[in-house]
């Protein structure tokens, strides 16, 4: 269940602190839209444990 006054207050304390000038420039690069960006090591997660997995 979602709670709308959270999910609005969520938006707007997302709006109140967007830079600008951040959304500009990555507006305004040239990104291959079809070719995965490239993950820190951070952000490299495995959501699926590959011993689990039944689909091979």
């Amino acid at each position: 269940m979602s709670n709308t006054n959270n999910d609005t207050s969520d938006i707007k304390k997302a709006a109140e602190q967007a830079d600008s000038q951040r959304i500009e420039k990555n507006l305004q690069e040239n990104k291959p839209v079809d070719a995965p960006e490239e993950l820190s090591e951070e952000e490299q997660t495995s959501f699926i444990n590959d011993e689990l997995r039944t689909d091979k």
